[in-house]
Order: C-alpha cells, then structure tokens, then sequence
C-alpha cells in the first residue's frame, strides 16, 4: 500500500469535509493487480456502487463487519489511494439470495446475476480454501452498498 498517497488523499478529503474524524480504512477489491485496477476503475467511474464480501472471513479474522457511515480508502493495483466511499447499507444475505439488483450495482462484468454468481462462487472458493472451509450456496455474505465521496 502507498501510505503516502492514502494519507494525502484522505487530507484533501479533510480539506472539504473537517468534521470528518481519521476513522478510514484502506483496501483494494478481489485478488490481484488486474481486478483491483478494473474494480477500483469502476467506482472512480461511479459505475460500481456496491461489493460483496464472504462472512466467514470476519469470524476467521475476528474483524468488524462494514456498517452505514464507514469511510474506505480505495486502492488500484499498486495500492495507490484513487477513491473515498462512504457505506450506505449492509445487509447479510446466503450466496443464493444476493439479487439481480446488488449485482447490477456491483458493476461489473455484464452487470447480470449470473455473471456475479460465477465470479463470486470462483472468488469464495479460493477464500474458503485458504481457511479449510467448503463453498456452497447458503454461505453468508455481506452486501454492502456505498456511495463515492471523493
């Protein structure tokens, strides 16, 4: 990650917005430099305006879930700082309830359901390999829906 531009981002961010605290966190989608530059392309071009992300790796990690309010710091593929976002919603749903409209504002591919459900079940099977757990369609997922700020 380049703190450097992370920090400087989020400042100028600062400038417009004061009341705004250091509460941020700073990521890029999926795996890999190629999906990070497309996915992160995608919300600085306001097409993508929602992600999904798998349950289990919050209980493994023992990490927060997102919630309405919270700022992200985006990355590109070279972990640079290109977007702010800020969470709307949240909502926990199995693999095979996510609707056709969470996958549309996911933004990617042809926008379809069925391309979110191929994508995903490939992205989830690798994340739930790595911890010694099976995908199977009423896995938990987290749909979060946020809007860029910056």
């Amino acid at each position: 990650m380049d703190q450097h531009s992370v920090v400087s981002l989020w400042n100028q961010f600062k400038v417009k917005h004061p009341t705004v605290t250091d509460d941020y966190q700073a990521w890029a989608f999926g795996y890999g430099k190629e999906v990070a530059d497309d996915l992160s392309d995608l919300v600085v071009k306001g097409i993508k305006t929602a992600t999904a992300s798998n349950y289990a790796l919050y209980e493994v990690e023992n990490e927060p879930l997102p919630k309405v309010g919270d700022y992200s710091v985006i990355l590109d593929g070279d972990g640079k700082a290109v977007a702010i976002i800020e969470t709307t919603s949240v909502e926990i749903c199995p693999f095979d309830e996510v609707t056709a409209a969470h996958a549309f504002l996911e933004g990617e591919g042809d926008r379809s359901l069925a391309y979110w459900r191929d994508v995903h079940e490939t992205f989830f099977k690798q994340e739930l390999e790595e911890i010694n757990q099976t995908f199977h369609d009423k896995i938990s997922v987290v749909c979060e829906r946020f809007v860029r700020v910056f």
